[in-house]
Formats: structure tokens, sequence, C-alpha cells
């Protein structure tokens, strides 16, 4: 019984140990949770003035180009300024031969089914939408799940690791700079960006937005606000250079709420872990004082026996 009250003595301080590690965590989690949410709510200012300009420039230059279009229907000379107007690359669709994932993962695990489920919808994603693995193309984002794609012989042209806990602007310019020359170079037609939306401390959701080509910009409702804007030395050179700017900040508004989303999924795995750990201190400490009782009203049963024998 006494090495019995040992073994219960020293399993509850362990796991005493373990549950102030886990509450530690969780408010390590709660902190970096809460910091990347100011920066996210400070980021939509930027992210909704450049979204406001690059849809106003590109609905001005498609607007162009269809102008040209008519004109060179209407008229029997091939050459019409419509030749001379080009629409960006990141603007242009072209036939899907090759579709690009970029998936965003954690680099660490002890964030609850947050990278799973990622993966999950990704899988469900190429099962449904692909034939054969030369249909598609992974960027990975995150040590977790270039590690799955790679020990499965999937196709990855790209891999990133090291993600800040709270990124910065910088961190995304490789990634941005990478996915749009290997879209112009033919590596992939399309790409899409899959990811964790961050609902709420208790919820996220899957999603796989679509970043090129660049087809998500509201052109139909500013038509009608004739804005215009002076460019030098082009209204076309410059949308070239603000493109992938705007393209950067899509991937880095997806990382940051991705990153959300992984904290909020630490926070709530360390909470949930901690209070495993005190339902289980409170059960071996209830079976410790069992023990205890059982092995006093024993030895109290030995010395009243004991004494009566001498009696």
């Amino acid at each position: 019984m006494a090495e019995s009250l040992t073994e219960i003595k020293r399993r509850i301080a362990s796991t005493k140990s373990t549950e102030k590690i886990t509450q530690a965590m969780q408010m390590v989690s709660a902190s970096k949770l809460n910091q990347i949410e100011k920066k996210s709510n400070a980021y939509q200012l930027y992210s909704s003035k450049i979204r406001e300009i690059v849809t106003h420039m590109a609905a001005a230059q498609l607007l162009a180009m269809n102008n040209a279009n008519d004109l060179r229907e209407k008229s029997d000379d091939p050459q019409t300024p419509q030749d001379q107007l080009k629409v960006s690359s990141m603007l242009q669709q072209r036939p899907i031969k090759k579709t690009g994932y970029l998936v965003i993962t954690s680099d660490r695990g002890l964030v609850g089914s947050y990278n799973s489920s990622v993966i999950k919808a990704v899988t469900d994603m190429i099962t449904t939408d692909h034939k054969t693995a030369d249909e598609y193309v992974f960027m990975a984002v995150g040590g977790t799940g270039a590690d799955f794609f790679k020990n499965r012989g999937m196709n990855i042209a790209y891999e990133y690791r090291g993600v800040s806990d709270v990124p910065t602007f910088n961190e995304v310019r490789e990634i941005v700079t990478t996915a749009v020359s290997m879209y112009d170079s033919g590596v992939f037609d399309e790409l899409y960006v899959c990811y964790n939306h961050h609902v709420n401390t208790l919820r996220s959701e899957f999603r796989a937005e679509k970043m090129l080509p660049i087809t998500d910009l509201d052109v139909a409702e500013v038509k009608d606000q004739h804005i215009e804007y002076i460019a030098d030395p082009s209204q076309e050179e410059v949308l070239d250079a603000i493109l992938p700017q705007y393209a950067a900040s899509l991937i880095f508004g997806a990382l940051m709420d991705a990153k959300a989303a992984e904290h909020s999924a630490g926070m709530n795995a360390m909470r949930s872990a901690t209070d495993n750990a005190n339902d289980l201190i409170d059960k071996l400490t209830l079976t410790y004082n069992r023990a205890r009782q059982g092995a006093i009203t024993q030895e109290l049963t030995e010395i009243t026996a004991g004494a009566s024998a001498l009696e």
C-alpha cells in the first residue's frame, strides 16, 4: 500500500507540472492572438485602399480594351488602338492546364485539429477537381503541410518555413514574388490560397481563395463612377507595378488570418489540456485519499486486534 501511495503522489506531482506548462502555453497563445488581431484590424485600412485603387485602374484598362475591341470590329483596318493596349498578365485568364495551391499550415503541433482540417480539405479538393497528379502543384507555407505532401510524393514547387507568430509584410514578399514568377512562366495557370479562416476564438473555417489571375475585382461597380488617375509613365505600367502589391496584400491578409486561427486553435488545445490535467489531478487526489484512508483503517484494525490479543 505504501508503494501505491508513493506512485499516486508521483503521478499527482507530474500532472501538476504538466498543468502548469499547458496553462502557460495557453496564456502565450492568447497573447499572440491578441497581438495579431490588433495588427489585422489596423491592416484592413491599407488592404481596402489598395483594392479600391487596383479596382478602379483595372476597370479603366478593361473598359479601354472593350472600347478598342468595338472599334476594331467596326473598322476594316486591323491596326487599331486595341493593338497598343495590353492587359496585365495578372489579370489575364488563360486555359487551365495546371492549378497551383498555396497551402498555409503551422510549423509545429499542439494546435488541435488546425493542420489536419486544412490538409484534409485540400486533399478532398484535389480528389474532386483533378484526375491526375499532373494537373496540380503545391506551394507549401508551413512545415506541417510541406512534410505531409513530401511524404506522400506529391509535387511541391515551393516551400516556406519559419513564418513568424505575428507575420511581417516583408515575409510575404518572397512568397508573392515566387508565385507571380511561377504564374508568368507557366508553372501553373491559376493559384488558390488555402487556409483556415479565423471566425472567433472557438471556431475557424476552411477557405480556398483564388489569387491568380486576379478576378475578384468588382469592376462593374466602378464603371459609372468616372474616377480618373493621373499615372506616370503610363496607367498600364503603374498597374503592372501595383498588382503584385495587391497580390501581396491578399496573401498577407490570408497569412495573418491563418495565424490568428492557429493561435486560437493552440489556445483552445492548451485550455482543453489544462482542464483535462485538472480533472486527472482531482481523480488522483480522490484515489490517494481513499488509499490513505484504507491504510489508516487497516493500521487501526491491526492495533485494535493486537490490543485485544493482549487482554
